[in-house]
């Protein structure tokens, strides 16, 4: 069965003050609920990431002052989750630590496995931003080519927000190949290059959007040559979502993750997923959407 990391955490760890999302989690928690009690998955308890793998991509007297609590209010603020409350911390490196914990599903031979949270893209070396703390996607990659024996891992990032902490980290390393699908005028301004980037208007629909995706992943397949793919399948290029710009569908979205599921298949690798952005208007839109990603991947 799909084996997925989730922690009650994801949501109570975030102040119900904060501006963002935090039921998020567990609603969609909820909505597969029927697809545990079916057995066609199950939940798997994070463990926090021990901080010193956080070392492998990111500066350490970041890492402490964060998990100290001495980041500076102009570091906090860039990063947007605000006001922290005690457990944040504990939140950050639990969550952190479930996108280890599918990959070692994936490192114990499943050919899927994902957290239901993750795809904090944003996260640079010494810095985090829009939402991110950490970049748990760099960091899984960086596990997967320096400990677990892969050789090579492609980065498919559909978030409508450009992966530009992802992209930065893996500037200068060729066994990672970075594709990240986004809307041009949306966060980050600065926006890294990537492998290979594909900016879309505000407005673009799933036809334009699919046949774009039709094109560039198996050029990214072709270019990257993965033995692990790395999913960060954010699904705010809703319409509904408020944080997004873009104007797809809930039909376009499992249209993308069945073409990523295809591709991952095609390639014979395994997929990690994570679950990066959603801030849909009303919020239930995003919560349907994340859950789909999910139980696509279980029928997987």
């Amino acid at each position: 069965m799909l084996r997925l990391a989730y922690s009650e955490l994801y949501s109570e760890g975030i102040s119900p003050d904060a501006r963002f999302p935090r039921a998020r989690y567990a609603r969609v928690r909820e909505l597969l609920e029927p697809a545990r009690a079916a057995g066609r998955l199950s939940f798997v308890e994070p463990e926090p990431i021990d901080v010193a793998e956080l070392w492998r991509v990111h500066d350490a007297d970041y890492v402490r002052a964060f998990c100290e609590g001495t980041l500076p209010a102009k570091e906090q603020r860039r990063i947007g989750i605000r006001p922290w409350t005690g457990r944040f911390v504990e939140r950050v490196l639990r969550l952190t630590g479930g996108t280890l914990t599918a990959l070692q599903a994936l490192a114990d031979g499943a050919r899927v496995a994902g957290n239901v949270a993750g795809g904090t893209h944003h996260a640079h070396h010494a810095q985090g931003g829009g939402y991110c703390v950490f970049n748990d996607i760099a960091l899984a990659a960086r596990i997967a080519l320096d400990e677990l024996g892969w050789g090579r891992v492609l980065v498919v990032d559909l978030d409508v927000h450009h992966g530009d902490g992802t992209a930065a980290l893996f500037a200068d390393e060729p066994r990672v190949h970075t594709l990240s699908f986004h809307a041009r005028l949306n966060y980050p301004r600065n926006k890294p290059p990537s492998d290979r980037d594909v900016a879309f208007e505000d407005g673009t629909r799933d036809a334009e959007y699919l046949a774009r995706l039709e094109e560039e992943l198996p050029r990214a397949l072709e270019a990257a040559r993965p033995d692990l793919i790395v999913y960060q399948a954010g699904v705010d290029a809703l319409e509904a979502d408020k944080l997004g710009r873009l104007s797809l569908s809930r039909e376009g979205l499992q249209a993308r993750n069945a073409r990523v599921f295809a591709a991952a298949r095609d390639a014979g690798c395994p997929l990690l997923l994570t679950m990066g952005g959603g801030y849909g208007d009303p919020l239930e839109a995003s919560v349907q959407a994340h859950a789909d990603l999910f139980l696509g991947a279980a029928e997987l």
